[in-house]
């Protein structure tokens, strides 16, 4: 087999095997003092710009008459939603509860809160699924979120110096510039610059995974470096790495299982089961605690392990 044609077909576990390897050689390498904080700079500025740029050539390829909500949605709302809710509401009463316990459980509420990834388009058309509603669910989801986890979090884990409307307008603040601006933008450039949106769909139609790859890349680099420095025992980490793998299956799993009554397979098992996992670790930090961040690390690795063996079993059937 030759050498492209095994990046092209594995391009996913490279990415994220180059990530993990990247950040090793990073930390083997001897470096002035202030490096650190200077890189972490670069990549906060970065994975958002890649994938903003993911989302943008993405959405040229929708239009908003196609973003219309789908009552199946309702089903995946509610899979995420009323688990989440029910959590809250036991952390809330169970005052009690062992700390290794709550971090489990505060684990698996963020794990089936967490919203769709941004880049869930991109593999969902990979895979023969329908972009736009998933797009359409993404929004819908990253909404619901918004209003939501403040609501609840006010009552299991309240924190300090945030109210309930202060909550929201963080969240928002987060999900709005990666999420609705690109999607605006896209509008923009369809309407007023045809030429460009007509090469971005035709000559650029495989750079949003392109970009991905890379996004993905720093993204395990950033995992890596969060469960390499976690200040947790053995036991705690491999269990919450347990209980991201079971949230991670379980969702795939059922999305796929609500969107198959509707013709829509793999655009329900990529709305459930491949998450933002940036924002779930940033989420983690702001609203819970450092060592559920973890949590999103680890799901960022199971989520990106299924993807590729989809598109393994994709590659097997042509």
């Amino acid at each position: 087999m030759k050498i492209p044609h095994i990046l092209r077909n594995w391009s996913l576990p490279i990415a994220m095997i180059s990530g993990a390897a990247a950040y090793f050689l990073y930390t083997a390498l001897p470096m002035p003092e202030g490096t650190d904080n200077l890189v972490s700079s670069v990549i906060s500025v970065v994975q958002p710009a890649l994938i903003f740029a993911m989302l943008f050539v993405t959405f040229c390829k929708v239009r908003f008459k196609e973003l219309k909500p789908q009552r199946w949605h309702l089903g995946l709302l509610a899979f995420q939603l009323i688990p989440f809710i029910a959590f809250s509401l036991m952390l809330a009463l169970s005052h009690g509860m062992p700390q290794g316990t709550r971090v489990l459980v505060e684990s698996a509420m963020m794990c089936l809160l967490c919203p769709t990834a941004t880049a869930a388009a991109v593999i969902t058309a990979k895979l023969g699924g329908d972009s736009a509603s998933l797009v359409s669910y993404t929004i819908q989801i990253n909404m619901a979120v918004a209003i939501v986890a403040p609501l609840f979090l006010a009552f299991s884990h309240p924190v300090e110096g945030l109210t309930l409307g202060g909550s929201f307008l963080v969240i928002m603040g987060k999900v709005f510039p990666l999420l609705l601006l690109p999607l605006i933008c896209a509008s923009l450039v369809r309407r007023f610059a045809p030429g460009v949106h007509g090469w971005l769909v035709t000559k650029g139609k495989n750079l949003p995974f392109y970009l991905w790859l890379v996004a993905l890349a720093l993204a395990i680099a950033v995992t890596t470096r969060a469960i390499v420095h976690a200040r947790i025992s053995l036991l705690v980490m491999v269990g919450i790495a347990a209980v991201s793998l079971f949230c991670c299956l379980l969702q795939f799993y059922a999305g796929r299982r609500i969107g198959a009554r509707h013709g829509e397979t793999v655009t329900g098992g990529q709305a459930l089961g491949q998450k933002n996992t940036v924002f779930a670790i940033w989420f983690a930090y702001t609203f819970l605690t450092p060592v559920t961040a973890i949590a999103g690390g680890f799901y960022s690795v199971w989520h990106n392990l299924v993807n590729t063996w989809q598109l393994y079993k994709l590659r097997t059937k042509r």
